[in-house]
Formats: structure tokens, C-alpha cells, sequence
């Protein structure tokens, strides 16, 4: 696959090329598919950015128009279809992300990387309430992985819930722990002034010289 063709297939071009594997369809009925098939839970689906990416996609010849339709006073729609060039990409681009870990740069990391800059009952309380969004989220998994079982949907279509469901109980787990440790004092934490929120310390990270064992302090 070419480099145009792999910069081509983001995320949700990925999900656009994969549903029209199954069959032609118009980007109006990709969204519908898309939403109640809950696959905005893994990629971000916005009506204007799914239409970008699909003339993007047409652009590059990985899907080509199969026609337009009308039907009633609706707005006509354009009905695609993929290319042998975009399956190549599609399945080139999967097999890609399965092999090679690739950074992400997840936002709450870099959350916890800072959070020493709040108080620490600030922290709590914060956690606290992303503990009761995560919690929520898993039982939207777990609602959807029942009704998957309910309807003998193929485990096939949906692997990526048991992954969803292990990734938020691991992270539940993480924070439950993280709050206990930071909770108990026994993860040391700074003051801040509780009326002008201003910190006590220097707020000042040690530099690599001083974290090295064995190196001496500067004078």
C-alpha cells in the first residue's frame, strides 16, 4: 500500500471501508450503522467529518460512487462502493495496527503526569467521579456483550467488547488503588494553601542528575 493510500486510512476511514465490505451504502446510512452499532465507543463518528472522509477516500480511488438516489423530498444521496485498492488498504492498515504497538497519547495520563499540581482532596474528588463514569461505561459493555449473547451474534463481530470490558476493569481497579495509596498518606503529596491555593513546596521535579542513584546533589 502506498503512502498516500495508508495516510488515508485513519480510524474512521477504517469503519467507512469496513462497512462498505458488506455491502454499497450512502455515508447518511454509514452514520446510522455506525451509531447504533455503538462503534462511536472506538472511534469518534460526527456526520461532517464521516462525509470528509469519504470523498477523502473516493479522492484516492479506495471507494468509488455507485450512483445517486431520491427518495421522496429527501436530499439526493450518493450510494459508494469499495475498490479492490481500498480492500487491499483496509486489510494492509488492520493487519498494521495489530502487529505494531503504536503510541496513542491517551489524555489521562497526562492528567495523572500533572495532578500533583491539585490538592489532594482535589485529586480524590476527581477520581472519585471518573470511577462513576467508568463504572457506567462498563455496564453499556456489559449490557451490550448480554444482548450479543441473547441475539447469537457471531463472537467474531464482537471481540472488541470482551477488550473494552477488561481495559475499563483494569482501569477501575488501577484508580481504586491509586486513591487508597494517595488517600492513606501514604503516597506523599504537597499542601496547597487553602485559601489562596497557592502550593507550600517549590513545585519544583528533581532533574535527571538529581533522580540518578549515586549522583551527588548540585551545590
Amino acid at each position: 500500500m502506498g503512502q498516500q493510500a495508508r495516510q488515508a486510512v485513519t480510524p474512521l476511514a477504517i469503519a467507512v471501508l469496513a462497512l462498505l465490505e458488506e455491502r454499497p451504502m450512502h455515508p447518511y446510512e454509514m452514520y446510522q450503522l455506525l451509531i447504533a452499532r455503538r462503534e462511536d465507543l472506538l472511534v469518534k463518528v460526527r456526520p461532517g467529518s464521516l462525509y470528509h472522509t469519504v470523498a477523502r477516500l473516493a479522492e484516492q480511488e479506495l471507494v468509488r460512487s455507485e450512483g445517486v438516489d431520491r427518495e421522496g423530498n429527501r436530499p439526493e444521496r450518493t450510494t459508494y462502493r469499495i475498490t479492490a485498492a481500498g480492500r487491499e488498504a483496509l486489510r494492509a492498515r488492520i493487519a498494521e495496527i495489530m502487529r505494531y504497538p503504536m503510541p496513542e497519547y491517551p489524555m489521562f495520563p497526562i492528567a495523572l503526569a500533572e495532578a500533583h499540581n491539585l490538592p489532594k482532596d482535589d485529586v480524590l474528588g476527581l477520581l472519585g467521579e471518573r470511577i462513576g463514569h467508568l463504572e457506567a461505561e462498563l455496564v453499556d459493555v456489559e449490557t451490550m456483550l448480554d444482548w450479543a449473547a441473547e441475539q447469537q451474534v457471531p463472537r467474531r463481530y464482537y471481540v472488541t467488547l470482551p477488550y473494552l470490558r477488561a481495559m475499563l476493569s483494569a482501569e477501575i481497579a488501577w484508580v481504586h488503588s491509586f486513591m487508597a495509596e494517595l488517600d492513606s498518606g501514604a503516597l506523599e503529596w504537597e499542601d496547597f494553601d487553602a485559601t489562596t491555593g497557592v502550593r507550600a513546596g517549590n513545585g519544583q521535579h528533581p532533574s535527571p542528575a538529581e533522580q540518578r542513584p549515586g549522583t551527588a546533589p548540585p551545590p
